[in-house]
């Protein structure tokens, strides 16, 4: 464990960075309308104000994770810090709609730093055992939170203020984090400081630019289409040359032995598959309430209160859960429970309201998903050296931005099939419907092969270091 960094300082750091990109994944949904009416945008360039971000955000994430490897996390952080911050400036003061998109890429390009940087700060700083456990519990809550309460926050401010303080609320957070981050991360590199894999950091990033790229474009171009097919095989074909590379280098940017782990592996498929159902969940519980049951943004974002307050619960539950029975019973308890919820999203109609159709699939969805993401993020970094947190951090983030990416892609398509022509709010909810019982099958089997990858010895192991305090 890093003897440099400062635990309260780290996870107060830690906590107000996740918050602050997750709530970025979503804050610009509800202003979307307004920020089309004040550029007069295509729907097709309105959509790259979401797209802008979750690209770069996901392409970069497996290289922003291991640069705090390799020149420090301080560094990493602070420059990730003024990055998103400056950012978050340009775009709340955008005057063309050039610059707020370019404003939202560089934006991403912060955030690929700061997320898989968090949780490999508590890797570091914190021991295996209840302190790491109620840690990336914090760490989970922070994500979870800034997801729901993103739709919340663009909600109101978009009502009683103006779309630009969805970007412009950034700034103090960032100085927030900044403090903190001076006062109670090492400036140091501890160890001996690798190098990085420049080959294999573009090939990765190249990847998963196209990938993440080819994925979000298909309600634009179609996944027939042969800019579709073009992109994501050029990201399959860069994708086995990074792993080709990998082998063969001294100091690999991502060490493919890391996913001989039956627990980081079992992990990032939980992540791949539970992030495309519970961003299927805030997409489409958003459209079900402006456009089947009518609300405005204000009220539907304030609807999404409920989910957060679960997701709470479910985090506290988290260390009971495993205190008691281990890792691995419960990411599956809790993954089932959460699959549950996205699918009683489902039996939501036109004649619904937020008792019948949204506050009981809230609650469960958001407690469920709240237990699997602390118990996510403990089993990911399990075993994981010091040195190599961030890889081990920047691969499940990966797995989640890609999952979240192709999921939400692929459900989108199969609503709008579903709907056809039809835009009363009985055909759209049809649609709807049919996402959100996909949403839960893919939790559903995630959580089974993650079950099935995770090894006995791992929940036995977790279970005593609670029991023994570590």
């Amino acid at each position: 464990m890093s003897q440099s960094n400062k635990p309260a300082a780290v996870l107060a750091t830690v906590v107000i960075v996740q918050f602050m990109v997750s709530l970025d994944l979503s804050v610009v949904n509800v202003a979307l309308p307004a920020i089309q009416g004040e550029f007069g945008l295509s729907a097709t360039t309105l959509q790259w104000v979401v797209n802008a971000y979750t690209v770069v955000f996901g392409g970069f994430l497996l290289l922003g994770g291991r640069l705090g490897d390799v020149i420090g996390r301080r560094r990493t952080m602070v420059a990730g810090l003024v990055l998103f911050g400056a950012a978050s400036l340009a775009g709340g003061l955008a005057t063309h709609e050039s610059v707020l998109i370019g404003a939202r890429a560089v934006q991403g390009l912060g955030a690929a730093a700061l997320s898989p940087l968090s949780l490999a700060l508590i890797t570091v700083t914190f021991e295996e055992g209840p302190a790491r456990t109620k840690a990336v519990g914090m760490w989970a809550a922070a994500t979870m939170l800034g997801g729901a309460l993103g739709v919340v926050a663009s909600g109101l401010l978009t009502d009683f203020a103006d779309w630009r303080w969805v970007l412009l609320i950034n700034v103090p957070i960032v100085v927030a984090a900044l403090a903190t981050a001076v006062r109670g991360i090492g400036g140091a590199v501890e160890g001996t400081r690798p190098r990085l894999d420049i080959v294999g950091a573009l090939l990765v990033t190249a990847a998963m630019l196209l990938l993440i790229l080819g994925v979000v474009r298909t309600d634009e171009q179609g996944w027939a289409s042969a800019v579709t097919i073009g992109t994501l095989a050029g990201g399959v074909v860069l994708l086995a040359a990074f792993i080709v590379v990998e082998t063969r280098v001294r100091e690999p940017l991502m060490r493919l032995g890391l996913l001989a782990h039956g627990s980081v592996a079992g992990a990032n498929v939980f992540g791949f598959m539970i992030t495309a159902g519970q961003l299927t969940a805030f997409y489409f519980v958003s459209l079900h309430m402006q456009s089947v049951l009518r609300y405005t943004p204000a009220i539907a974002g304030v609807c999404f209160v409920p989910f957060a307050l679960g997701a709470v619960v479910g985090m506290r539950l988290a260390a009971v859960l495993v205190d008691r029975f281990g890792h691995r019973t419960a990411l599956v308890a809790g993954g089932l429970l959460g699959a549950v919820g996205i699918g009683w999203f489902g039996a939501g109609g036109p004649g619904g309201t937020f008792l019948t159709d949204i506050l009981g699939p809230s609650i469960v969805a958001s407690i469920g998903i709240g237990v699997s993401f602390v118990v996510m993020g403990t089993i990911a970094m399990q075993g994981v050296a010091g040195e190599e947190a961030g890889m081990a951090s920047g691969l499940l983030n990966s797995s989640r931005q890609l999952g979240g990416a192709l999921g939400l892609a692929v459900l989108t398509t199969v609503a709008a099939t579903v709907t056809g022509g039809d835009r009363s709010p009985a055909g759209l909810s049809d649609g709807y419907s049919t996402a959100f019982l996909l949403g839960g099958a893919l939790i559903a089997v995630g959580t089974v092969i993650a079950g099935l990858l995770i090894p006995r010895a791992a929940m036995k192991t977790a279970a005593a270091e609670a029991n023994t305090g570590g």
